[in-house]
C-alpha cells in the first residue's frame, strides 16, 4: 500500500473527535496488554491459519469486566472500536459491527490507526482497488466497482503509473506467507472500508462543516492579544453587576407572574381541545373575539409587550388612547412593525408615507421624540430599509410603557373589560361524550382565511381613517334627487 510519507495538514477531518480517539487509542493499548490484555489465538479462517485472532465474546467480555458495564454497552463500545478501525472482522468485511459470538476480529495495525492522521488520497485507493483487481481477475464488488470507475475517469492522466505500482505490490505480495497474505489483505480492506465506505452508508469518520480553530493546536497569543485581553477584564472589573438575591428575586417574580399562564404548569380552561376535541378553548381565545377570557385581560396588564401582541387588547388599546386623543404613538409604532414585516417592494412607498403622516414638519399625526433620534430617522429614510425606524419605535414604545400604559391600567376601559370578561367553568366530559366530540370534530379555520380577513378589516379602518369630502358628498346626494 503506498501512502505518503509527509503528513500534510490534513485540516479538519479529525479535528471535531481527536480527544474521542485518543481515548480510544489508550484502551485498545489496554487490550493489547500480554498479562491483563484480551488473549489471541491462531484460528483458522476457511483453509488458512490466522495469527492472534480474537473472537467477539471474548472482546466484550473484556469491555464489560474493564468498565463494569451492560453487554449491551459493551457491544456498542465495541462497534465504535471497529468502526473507527482499531479493530477488524476476518469474516465479515462489509459489516463493521462488534458480534457478541464467535466471529473472528483481530487488532488493526498502529499504522492504519486514525490517530495517525494519515490522509486517505485518491491515488493511494486507486492504486488498491487496481491491486484488488488483479488479484480478483476483475472481479470486484458493486461498490468497489463503481469507485474503481471513477477514479479510473478522475486520475486518468496518470493511470499507467496506478497500474505500475499495483502490479509491484502484487507481485511482492505473493513472495510473502499464505497467512500473511491473507492478513495484509484483510488490514487494507478494513482500512478503506472505514475510510471509503459503500455509498448510501454512514462513516464514523465523516466530519461536518469545516472549523476555521483547530482545537488541537496551542495557539501563540501575540503581545497584542494579550493586552487586549488585559484591557477587557480591566472593563470587566469595573462593570456594574447585579446582585445574585436581585436576579433571582425577578426569576420568582416572573415565574409566579406566568405560573397560571404556562400550559406545562396549569391547566387551559375550559378544556385542552388537544384532548376533549371540543373548540371551545379555540372560540373563546380568537384573535379578535368580542369578549375575551379573564386570563387573556390577566395578561394584558403584564407588560405593555403582551398588550400590544394580542390584537383584541391592541383594539382595547386604541380605544382609550382615542378618548385620550393620543393615538398617534400607537399609529406609528404600527406602522413600524407593518414597514418591519412588509415586503420589499413596497418598503419605499410605506416609509414616505410614514414619513409624511407622523415625521415631516406640520405632519397630521406628528410624534413628539427627542431631536437626535429624530434627525438619525430623518436621515435614515433617504435610503429606506426594514429596520430604518428602529430607534424612533423603541423611544415611542419606552414613551408608552412609562406613562399611557399605566394610565389604560387604571382607567375605566380596562376596568370594564374586566368586568365583561368570561370565566369559562371546566368541562367535564365521560368517556362516551368524549367519543361523540371526537366523531364531531370540526376542521377548523384556515390560516389564509385569517390573514384575509385581517387583510379585509386594515383595509377597512384605513378607509374610516380618510376623512370624508363633505362638498362631494351632499353633490351626490343632490343628484340623485
Amino acid at each position: 500500500m503506498t501512502i505518503r510519507t509527509a503528513r500534510p495538514n490534513r485540516g479538519q477531518a479529525f479535528r471535531s473527535r481527536m480527544h474521542c480517539l485518543r481515548k480510544l487509542e489508550a484502551i485498545v493499548v489496554e487490550m493489547h496488554d500480554p498479562k491483563n490484555g484480551v488473549k489471541g489465538s491462531v484460528q483458522k479462517l476457511n483453509v488458512t491459519t490466522i495469527p492472534h485472532a480474537v473472537a467477539g465474546s471474548d472482546i466484550i467480555a473484556w469491555i464489560r469486566n474493564k468498565m463494569q458495564s451492560t453487554p449491551e454497552d459493551a457491544q456498542v463500545f465495541g462497534t465504535m472500536l471497529v468502526a473507527y478501525g482499531f479493530i477488524y472482522p476476518l469474516q465479515n468485511h462489509r459489516k463493521l459491527v462488534m458480534c457478541n459470538d464467535s466471529s473472528l476480529y483481530r487488532f488493526q495495525t498502529p499504522y492504519f490507526w486514525p490517530v495517525q492522521k494519515w490522509v486517505p488520497e485518491d491515488s493511494d485507493y486507486a492504486i488498491y482497488l487496481a491491486k484488488r483487481n488483479i488479484r480478483k481477475k476483475g472481479i470486484l464488488e458493486p461498490y468497489e466497482q463503481a469507485h474503481y470507475s471513477h477514479l479510473h475517469d478522475w486520475l486518468n492522466h496518470k493511470w499507467d503509473f496506478i497500474v505500475m505500482q499495483a502490479t509491484e505490490q502484487y507481485k511482492a505480495s505473493r513472495d510473502r506467507n499464505k497467512s500473511d497474505r491473507v492478513v495484509l489483505d484483510c488490514q487494507e480492506r478494513a482500512y478503506w472500508i472505514v475510510n471509503r465506505p459503500p455509498r448510501y452508508t454512514q462513516s464514523a469518520l465523516d466530519c461536518g462543516p469545516d472549523r476555521l480553530v483547530d482545537p488541537n493546536v496551542e495557539e501563540k497569543i501575540t503581545f497584542d492579544q494579550y493586552r487586549r485581553v488585559n484591557v477587557f477584564y480591566q472593563q470587566a472589573i469595573m462593570r456594574p453587576r447585579v446582585k445574585s438575591s436581585v436576579s433571582l428575586g425577578a426569576l420568582v417574580k416572573y415565574i409566579t407572574t406566568y405560573k397560571n399562564h404556562d400550559p406545562f404548569l396549569a391547566s387551559c380552561q375550559p378544556s385542552n381541545p388537544w384532548q376533549t376535541d371540543h373548540d371551545a378553548y379555540w372560540t373563546l381565545n380568537v384573535r379578535r373575539v368580542e369578549v375575551p377570557t379573564k386570563m387573556r385581560v390577566e395578561r394584558w396588564s403584564f407588560s405593555l409587550f403582551e398588550l400590544l401582541t394580542d390584537l383584541r387588547g391592541r383594539d382595547d388599546f386604541k380605544i382609550f388612547l382615542k378618548k385620550e386623543f393620543s393615538g398617534e404613538n400607537l399609529a406609528f409604532w404600527e406602522a413600524a412593525e407593518e414597514l418591519k414585516w412588509g415586503t420589499a417592494s413596497s418598503m419605499s412607498a410605506k416609509a414616505e408615507t410614514i414619513f409624511k403622516t407622523f415625521l415631516a414638519p406640520g405632519a397630521p399625526r406628528w410624534i413628539n421624540i427627542d431631536g437626535r433620534t429624530m434627525g438619525l430617522t430623518v436621515k435614515g429614510l433617504d435610503h429606506p430599509h426594514r429596520y430604518v425606524l428602529e430607534a424612533a419605535q423603541t423611544h415611542v414604545f419606552m414613551l408608552m410603557k412609562k406613562d399611557t400604559f399605566f394610565r389604560y391600567l387604571k382607567s375605566p376601559t380596562y376596568k370594564d373589560i374586566q368586568k365583561k370578561a368570561l370565566n369559562p367553568e371546566p368541562h367535564n366530559f365521560s368517556p362516551a361524550q368524549l367519543e361523540q366530540n371526537a366523531r364531531n370534530r370540526s376542521p377548523g379555520i384556515h390560516p389564509i382565511i385569517l390573514w384575509q380577513q385581517e387583510e379585509e378589516e386594515k383595509t377597512k379602518a384605513a378607509a374610516a381613517a380618510v376623512p370624508v369630502d363633505v362638498k362631494a358628498v351632499m353633490s351626490k346626494i343632490d343628484r340623485k334627487k
